[in-house]
């Protein structure tokens, strides 16, 4: 398996131009939200979500995020699992409008994926996920090393 750096350096071969990195810190975050709040919105049994309304596939998605954020690097698993929690909980927070959460979620999810092609078109070059599915989870992960970074903390 490659070490996180090697992720992060080949996710930044596609991502150097200015433009595209500020695109990023928006379409990132709403593409993740959007995408656990359209599996939080899945049918899922009843039991389960009776127990807990985090019990559900977004909440099944994260834990399986968090899982695979370990793999690579502990300690921006550790910081992913307080980012997708937060986004879990910004999830239920949508949930609670009165218009339906996949609705909500669609939009956001071509809007932010529209913002995101914008980025690349500026970049001049394609998004990774072409190249490797797996990019699509390194995306988060390559925003926060940035805030590791600047803190000073070591991954």
């Amino acid at each position: 398996m490659r070490t996180a750096q090697a992720w992060l350096d080949e996710y930044s071969e596609s991502h150097r131009h200015v433009t595209n990195e500020a695109l990023h810190w928006i379409c990132v975050p709403a593409i993740l939200v959007s995408v656990i709040g359209l599996l939080w919105s899945l049918p899922f049994p009843a039991a389960a979500r009776e127990l807990s309304p985090f019990l559900n596939w977004g909440g099944l998605f994260v834990l399986a995020a968090v899982i695979y954020y370990f793999l690579v690097s502990l300690p921006l698993a550790i910081g992913m699992l307080v980012v997708l929690l937060a986004m879990l909980g910004i999830v239920h927070w949508l949930a609670g409008f009165s218009t339906p959460l996949w609705l909500i979620c669609v939009a956001i999810f071509v809007v932010a994926w529209i913002g995101q092609f914008i980025g690349h078109a500026v970049e001049g070059r394609r998004p990774s996920f072409f190249k490797d599915l797996q990019f699509l989870m390194i995306g988060p992960m390559w925003l926060l090393s940035h805030l590791y970074r600047r803190a000073g903390i070591p991954f």
